[in-house]
């Protein structure tokens, strides 16, 4: 029977939660930063808390205020756990039971972005695609995004490494696999090959796919197509960077996984393959000459020409690109788009008399998400930004103890979602980064 994490492990949680958080609670009290501290445990323990569900051997992990588990969400509410699955058994299975509802799920649907626990038919919408009847039962909404099928991938890999454990990879794990590599083929040629469509009636535009539900046309080009981006907004163009970017470092995790683990010749070669292709496109395709930057990543092409320069606060961003492991955090084209996107050029960058940061046309106007700050501090080499943006943050809660989806850059007060456990999540990460910066 579901039940939120389940008896024993609540009692389990105090201990292990406890422990894990006091040396960088104890190091904050120290230097005086007792609301951060507080800030920081009542973060990192949200997602367990408040979201975890257990049903057998899986875990449905809804976002916060919404009762479906998002394939990206769940993954990035549980990464600051990982560094302690090793120590803490109650903590890998947890997140092998993510794992596995994880791969079920993409076997079921790849195009799918969020999932309800039981197949009861519950839909946040009504939308018109090509489900079939026994997908229809399970899927929450069907917003075909790329990093959706990233976000596992990812996952899996930095629980391997941590850990060792390899119960994770079995026959439903490899049928996930092998169902992303066909999905992201198929992909590469959305126009002609791809049976995706999706439209939504009496929404915004960014709530749906012109043309019938097929998107904008867009010329092959190596890379993987994607409907919608990772703030579940419809794409201006369908070749979203970022995404192909996290696609190609997502292919040389999932190469590494099988070579060592599951060597097969044959299905390396089609990653490798694929992973070449992808990352072609991106390099051929993806850079912009400007005027006040120099060369920039663009954040949606259409391989026929058109481009569209702006970054959104979820991630996969381009700003997040280090954070991913996707470039190097000194390389000069992703300066170049940092300084860009961190500024009034990118048309959902905000500035106020409580924070300046990156927002989302996802939220209202003037109102910059917890998320990108997060984000910026971790990709951050300068240790002046990332006491800053840690001093911004700490006064971002309206005195709730959590972050939240967008914050109004002039009043705390006016904020998007009560509960999001992401949010919660990537703050406590910078948290652990950014007190080594403090003094």
């Amino acid at each position: 029977m579901a039940q939120t994490v389940n008896e024993s492990m609540h009692l389990e949680a105090n201990d292990w939660l406890q422990e894990a958080t006091q040396p960088v609670c104890d190091r904050l009290t120290r230097l005086g930063r007792i609301r951060l501290a507080s800030m920081y445990r009542k973060c990192f323990r949200s997602t367990w808390d408040t979201t975890l569900q257990w049903s057998d051997d899986s875990v449905f992990l809804i976002t916060g205020d919404i009762p479906a588990m998002w394939l990206r969400d769940s993954s990035a509410q549980v990464y600051h756990y990982v560094p302690h699955a090793a120590k803490y058994p109650e903590v890998s299975r947890t997140i092998l039971g993510l794992l596995r509802r994880h791969c079920q799920y993409i076997v079921l649907d790849p195009y799918t972005n969020a999932f309800n626990r039981e197949g009861n038919g519950r839909h946040g919408y009504q939308d018109r695609t090509s489900w079939s009847e026994e997908q229809e039962k399970w899927i929450w909404e069907r917003k075909y995004e790329i990093d959706s099928l990233c976000y596992p991938i990812r996952l899996a890999h930095a629980f391997w490494k941590a850990t060792g454990d390899t119960t994770w990879m079995d026959d439903l794990f490899m049928r996930a696999v092998q169902t992303i590599l066909f999905t992201w083929e198929t992909e590469q040629h959305h126009g002609t090959r791809s049976p995706y469509y999706f439209e939504r009636s009496d929404c915004p535009p960014s709530d749906t796919l012109p043309r019938e539900g097929k998107g904008q046309i867009v010329g092959d080009t190596g890379m993987t197509w994607s409907g919608f981006r990772p703030s579940d907004d419809a794409c201006q163009y369908g070749y979203l960077i970022p995404s192909n970017f996290f696609a190609v470092k997502s292919l040389e995790q999932m190469e590494e996984m099988i070579h060592v683990l599951a060597p097969d010749e044959a299905l390396e070669k089609r990653i490798r393959v694929l992973r070449e292709e992808i990352l072609s496109g991106i390099e051929k395709y993806a850079t912009v000459e400007t005027a006040d930057f120099g060369r920039v990543y663009a954040y949606e092409v259409d391989g026929l020409g058109k481009f569209n320069l702006m970054d959104d606060a979820n991630v996969p961003s381009l700003l997040s690109l280090p954070y991913l492991g996707c470039v190097d955090a000194k390389d000069e084209t992703y300066r170049n788009t940092r300084r860009m996107v961190l500024s009034r050029k990118n048309p959902y960058y905000y500035e106020g008399t409580a924070a300046r940061g990156i927002g989302s046309p996802h939220t209202p106007k003037d109102h910059v998400w917890p998320i990108s700050l997060c984000i910026q501090g971790l990709t951050s080499e300068d240790p002046e930004e990332i006491r800053a943006l840690l001093d911004m943050l700490e006064h971002l809660d309206a005195g709730t103890g959590l972050m939240h989806e967008g914050v109004h850059v002039d009043d705390p007060a006016r904020y998007t979602r009560d509960w999001f456990a992401w949010a919660n999540s990537i703050f406590s990460e910078f948290v652990e980064k950014a007190v080594g910066y403090l003094h």
